[in-house]
């Protein structure tokens, strides 16, 4: 690992409960993360999709200037980290296992020299729907919902969803961008090569009855990360008819 100039394991919050961050450190874009992990920990590893949805917001970035960002299922941060150069505010959430938001701040701190947004770090997990007002009335604040590679597990998948018809089931209007790898296996059901979870994600859209508008965007552009954008990755946006 490459040590930015700048590193601290000292976290402090302002009276908001926000991240409070060194604005004028300086250093390199670094990452505490994990090769490999068991299932349930893979949040620890860095994925292609967030990789992939980074460049998207690299590359867009005013659709994250100044506004409120809400990532789900976080992992180590990165995508959060990149909002977090044009956004307002950015909420940083995912289930806390394994030490992950912890380090999840440290990856803020050590890259602090770069974000200019207020920082919330919360957990959220998709199989507990009852969140504590406070974090209700903040993550409702957010108009963009990030999500990349949370699709990878039958009851994850659907908890996600259920999380995703929570957030979308409000006044104010929303858009989420999901980035996920289809990764295709042989079963001898069908005799043929699916993608499971990526089939499972869109049925269970369907047993919710959700009526989303769901645009796949084209995946062609800049790349700012070194990594393989295969053909497989997609990338929506969601939104939900009834709020528009």
């Amino acid at each position: 690992m490459i040590k930015p100039k700048y590193v601290s394991d000292i976290v402090t919050h302002d009276s908001d409960d926000d991240l409070d961050v060194d604005r004028q450190a300086e250093g390199k874009l670094v990452l505490e993360h994990r090769v490999s992990t068991k299932l349930q920990h893979v949040g620890l590893q860095v994925w292609r999709g967030a990789l992939l949805l980074a460049d998207y917001i690299l590359s867009n970035p005013d659709l994250f200037k100044d506004k409120t960002v809400l990532e789900l299922g976080a992992g180590v941060g990165l995508t959060s980290i990149v909002a977090s150069f044009l956004a307002d505010k950015v909420i940083c959430t995912d289930v806390d296992v394994e030490g992950i938001l912890k380090l999840i701040r440290k990856n803020f701190v050590r890259n602090s020299a770069y974000s200019k947004s207020k920082i919330l770090i919360k957990e959220l997990d998709f199989l507990n729907l009852q969140w504590p007002t406070f974090l209700h009335k903040r993550i409702d604040e957010a108009t963009i919902i990030l999500a990349a590679d949370v699709i990878y597990d039958e009851s994850i998948t659907e908890g996600f969803v259920l999380t995703l018809a929570k957030l979308l089931n409000s006044e104010n209007p929303k858009a989420a961008y999901v980035a996920l790898e289809k990764r295709y296996v042989f079963t001898t059901a069908n005799m043929d090569t699916v993608a499971p979870m990526y089939e499972e994600f869109l049925k269970c859209i369907e047993r919710q009855n959700l009526k989303w508008h769901i645009e796949y965007i084209k995946i062609d552009f800049p790349r700012y990360f070194k990594y393989d954008r295969v053909r497989h990755m997609i990338l929506m946006k969601i939104e939900n008819k009834l709020s528009e």
